[in-house]
């Protein structure tokens, strides 16, 4: 009795075809070659049947990065756009302040005052300005009122000189009581045309009052201004002042061609109140600007000398 040979249970063993063919190992695809090149085993030995690496080679695959070092690359990134972009927009930021506004760079106040922007008004059709070689008397054809400098901000305006006309009386309560009847007089006498007046008190307590008064021509306007100082240097003190004395810190610059200035302050001791003021011959209109302020401290140096400047500017 012939024995069976048992296979192990669970697995089934695949019999040997007869009629397979037999293994054939692969063949590897070459890619054409051009003319004049050769494979390697070729160029070193000339041989069809060396072995013959595949063209191009393979370059090796890097290694993939770990996804915690991706995220921390992605993670700068992000931060340095950020810097970057807060960078740009304080550099931008910067460059369109005004330089009192940014930190560090802010100009130390001097104690000038603000003044709105100034224009000079319109002229009437064909009117010269009172400095044109076609105006020989040197006459301002605009409007009086619109000559005189405007109040600073943070000014209390004065109620009786508003900027509008005023008497040759009211002009002269500028000046002492002794002076006052002569000079209205004088006022009278005179080519006068109109005086424009305005005045303003700072919350520092400074009262600031500007005088413009017209004549018919330059030459009238000087003869009012020489009478004036009469024959001496000074011109007749102001109320509440004493004899006036040369404004020494007067820089003598600022104003127009053809105008004259004449700055005045009053020395210490000056008593309750000092009082500073300045003549301005321009054409035909005298203007004075008077600035006085009670207390031991007096008045201030630069804003007078600003009002003064400005108002000059104005009248050239």
């Amino acid at each position: 009795m012939t024995e069976k040979t048992l296979e192990p249970a669970g697995e089934v063993v695949a019999a040997p075809n007869p009629f397979a063919p037999p293994a054939v190992p692969p063949v590897p695809l070459l890619l054409p070659l051009a003319a004049g090149e050769s494979t390697a085993g070729e160029a070193a030995t000339g041989d069809p049947g060396a072995p013959v690496e595949p063209w191009p080679p393979t370059p090796p695959t890097p290694p993939t990065p770990p996804r915690r070092v991706l995220r921390a690359v992605a993670r700068w990134t992000v931060a340095v756009l950020v810097l970057g972009g807060l960078g740009a927009g304080t550099a931008v930021g910067i460059a369109s302040m005004e330089r009192t506004d940014v930190p560090g760079l802010a100009t130390e106040d001097d104690g000038r005052w603000d003044y709105p922007q100034l224009s000079l008004p319109a002229l009437p059709a064909g009117a010269p300005r009172p400095f044109a070689d076609a105006n020989e008397a040197e006459v301002h054809h605009a409007d009086l009122r619109r000559l005189l400098l405007p109040a600073p901000a943070g000014a209390s305006p004065d109620k009786e000189l508003d900027g509008g006309w005023v008497t040759g009386a009211r002009y002269a309560t500028e000046y002492g009581k002794s002076e006052r009847a002569e000079l209205t007089q004088r006022l009278d006498d005179s080519a006068l045309r109109h005086i424009a007046a305005r005045g303003w008190t700072m919350p520092d307590g400074t009262s600031s009052r500007v005088y413009l008064l017209r004549f018919n021509s330059v030459a009238y306007a000087t003869a009012f201004q020489d009478e004036l100082f009469g024959l001496e240097s000074f011109p007749t003190p102001l109320v509440g002042a004493a004899e006036p004395a040369s404004d020494d810190d007067w820089p003598g610059t600022g104003g127009p061609e053809y105008t004259t200035t004449r700055v005045y302050t009053e020395a210490k001791p000056y008593g309750a109140e000092q009082v500073r003021h300045a003549y301005v011959l321009a054409g035909d209109t005298v203007a004075l600007i008077v600035q006085s302020r009670k207390g031991a401290a007096g008045t201030e140096t630069v804003p007078f000398h600003q009002t003064v400047v400005l108002q000059n500017q104005l009248l050239g």
